[in-house]
């Protein structure tokens, strides 16, 4: 187990400084003075392909079953969905690989610790369930289906790229208390911000709630979180994504690469036909295997470089056991966003004669 204290949390730099200085002890407190991420330096990530998402699902679980099933123990399991618009299905979890993972559940007899819970940037929890097919799968499995805008929250500081001043935001108590079991639900896709969209990120820009009927999170608006994480900037929002981890990350990363989505995503890109999901307990050797899968340089990852400088997980490759399909048979060279240049100065100092 490696300790990641308060002042690990805070890095040395434009926006860790300010935010140290400035955030209330009160809040602090409310989040603990440390917390703890286990790093198995030996990572097991299982890689899985096939011709159908549910069975797929439960596959790629199924090697981590004792685990997960002790590790769960009596704990709920906040099963967090990739949901960003209401009626875009590329850019949202397929309600068939629910199915797998909510079967999977069953298998091990924790089904009835399940919740799945969502706050969806553009529009509303329930009608997006909807619309995608989850309320059939709810109550066939007898598991709830919660809109986390409407659930207590905690709250964290961002910084802001354009004055580096720390902002506050409320993020979702369920995906941020350790005591519940978080598995990340993701959609494999590049991202107009960060580059690509995996089980970390799915869970880090989630995470922060907005009012409920709020529908949108790009107004400057003490309602969203979601817009305050994202910074005002391309520095900002990989820093932000890389402190919230500390104290929101998934105890299970499943990311569904069934159809992914290449170029202008997190919502406006093109489907590319690969047919895999990879799953493991280490989220940060998940997400380093599904980087490759897409063909994507891992050090151009802002968030995911700072993670893995502080411990985070296994990001070598060399070191993660692939369980199940050889991973050079199957990676694809997704098209990055057509911004990629601009998402990149996260690796340049601010100038501030310039605007991001």
């Amino acid at each position: 187990m490696i300790k990641l204290r308060r002042r690990d949390f805070i890095r040395t730099s434009l926006f860790g400084g300010i935010a140290a200085a400035t955030m209330p002890a009160s809040v602090l407190a409310s989040w603990g003075e440390e917390t703890k991420v286990a790093v198995d330096t030996n990572a097991k990530v299982s890689l899985v392909t096939g011709k159908n998402r549910a069975e797929m699902a439960f596959n790629a679980l199924q090697p981590f079953a004792k685990e997960i099933a002790q590790a769960v123990g009596n704990r709920r399991i906040v099963v967090k969905p990739n949901m960003v618009e209401i009626n875009i299905p590329l850019c949202a979890t397929h309600k068939d690989t629910i199915e797998g993972i909510l079967e999977f559940y069953k298998s091990i007899n924790k089904l009835e610790n399940v919740v799945i819970g969502e706050s969806v940037a553009f529009g509303q929890a329930m009608p997006s369930y909807d619309y995608y097919g989850y309320i059939p799968l709810a109550e066939k499995y007898k598991v709830k289906l919660l809109d986390l805008d409407e659930h207590p929250f905690r709250i964290h500081y961002v910084t802001n790229e354009l004055d580096a001043q720390p902002k506050p935001i409320r993020v979702s108590a369920l995906l941020a208390d350790r005591d519940n079991y978080v598995m990340s639900v993701a959609r494999m896709k590049t991202h107009n911000n960060v580059v690509v969209t995996l089980s970390l990120k799915n869970v880090v820009l989630g995470s922060p709630i907005k009012d409920p009927g709020y529908t949108s999170h790009l107004a400057p608006n003490a309602t969203s979180g979601k817009w305050f994480m994202h910074g005002n900037g391309y520095r900002a929002i990989n820093y932000n994504m890389y402190s919230l981890a500390y104290r929101v990350r998934p105890d299970l990363a499943f990311i569904d690469g069934y159809e992914g989505m290449e170029g202008h995503g997190p919502t406006e890109g093109t489907p590319v036909d690969h047919r895999v999901c990879v799953a493991g307990l280490d989220w940060m050797a998940v997400d380093r295997v599904g980087i490759e899968l897409m063909g994507v340089d891992p050090t151009i990852i802002g968030y995911l470089k700072y993670c893995s400088e502080a411990g985070m997980g296994q990001f070598d490759l060399s070191k993660i056991d692939i369980l199940g399909e050889k991973l050079a048979d199957h990676i694809k060279s997704y098209k990055l966003a057509p911004n990629i240049d601009k998402q990149l100065q996260w690796m340049t100092p601010i100038n501030r004669n310039q605007k991001s």
